[in-house]
């Protein structure tokens, strides 16, 4: 790296952190350095905002303070508690990781160790190792691709192969000396807060003069995404039994979406012809649209009150239905659910 490369490197560092001592947000798992709370926090903010998350890491802090109550628990109760965060499979994973921890005597401090718990990649990873041991790791999340993207000028697509080795290095050259856990919230900070993917502070930043982005004019175009994300549409029906205060439910298996959650009786659009009377079916919601990363659902929603319990496939069960609220179902089947009255 040449002299003006090593300062550059300073000087950016060097004004991260300057605005993160006046401008860093306040968020409890920045206050321990307890390695289960941080990696609480880090999977639950997957995906997740902050403002949402923060409810839902208070929750499982206080009803499994440690990784080893956690570990404890079942799966369907901690699907419960991550009930409406989606993307259930974050859900699962860590609870299989706290048994891995468990197993393992401890919270592994190696960055190797770290990624070998289940649902943890290289951002997780370097989250974790730099906020809790300290480790010298660089963090590459959404936010950091869109600053170095922009006060860089950088071009390279970063959904691509390309793009993310080229990331990665660069973010690494960049940490400071030491501090590199502040350093990296910084960034992190910086782009949620200042450098915002619509409408950035540019006019305030304490980057600007030096911003390749805004020198050129391409701060709307910066960073650039192929395009490469396909949307499946899908038709779920859903018919919910309700059979002198009993209900029925079956848990979704392996290989599609909401795996281990509970939903009513579903019928695919293309199966609902076989249903000979539906005279006595009552349409509560239709065409309740429901996005996914990569799927996009549309879901119709019937009430059946029969005098006696219809047969139905094995693997559903009846449950009274004041005890739906004790299984874990995913947030369209709640929302439909709530539109019953």
């Amino acid at each position: 790296m040449s002299r003006k490369q090593v300062q550059i490197t300073t000087d950016f560092s060097l004004t991260l952190l300057r605005w993160f001592r006046e401008n860093g947000r306040e968020l409890p798992w920045r206050e321990t350095n307890d390695p289960y709370a941080i990696w609480l926090s880090e999977i639950i903010l997957q995906q997740t905002q902050v403002k949402q998350g923060w409810a839902y890491w208070e929750r499982f802090m206080q009803r499994w303070p440690k990784v080893e109550d956690l570990a404890s628990a079942t799966e369907d109760e901690v699907l419960r508690e991550w009930q409406g965060l989606g993307y259930y499979s974050r859900a699962r994973n860590l609870h299989f990781a706290a048994q891995q921890i468990v197993a393992k005597g401890g919270f592994p401090q190696t960055i190797e160790g770290i990624k070998a718990l289940k649902g943890v990649g290289d951002y997780t990873a370097a989250a974790i190792g730099s906020f809790a041991f300290g480790l010298p790791e660089a963090v590459v999340d959404g936010n950091v691709y869109r600053v170095l993207s922009r006060y860089l000028g950088i071009e390279t697509p970063i959904n691509t192969t390309e793009g993310k080795k080229e990331f990665a290095s660069l973010a690494q050259s960049l940490l400071p000396s030491s501090d590199y856990g502040t350093y990296n919230q910084a960034i992190m900070d910086f782009g949620a807060i200042q450098c915002t993917p619509q409408s950035p502070k540019c006019i305030v930043c304490p980057l600007q003069e030096s911003c390749a982005a805004l020198r050129s004019g391409k701060v709307d175009t910066l960073p650039v995404k192929q395009k490469t994300l396909k949307i499946k549409s899908r038709h779920l029906i859903y018919i919910y039994i309700r059979c002198k205060g009993m209900t029925a439910i079956h848990r979704r298996g392996e290989g599609d979406i909401w795996q281990g959650l509970y939903e009513p009786w579903l019928i695919e659009s293309d199966k609902f012809k076989v249903i000979s009377d539906k005279s006595s079916l009552k349409m509560i919601a239709k065409g309740v649209k429901h996005m996914l990363t990569h799927q996009m659902i549309m879901a119709d929603f019937y009430l059946w009150e029969p005098d006696k319990r219809p047969t139905l496939p094995e693997d559903y069960i009846w449950i009274r239905e004041e005890d739906i609220d004790n299984y874990g179902i995913p947030r369209l089947v709640d929302i439909l659910i709530s539109k019953l009255g």
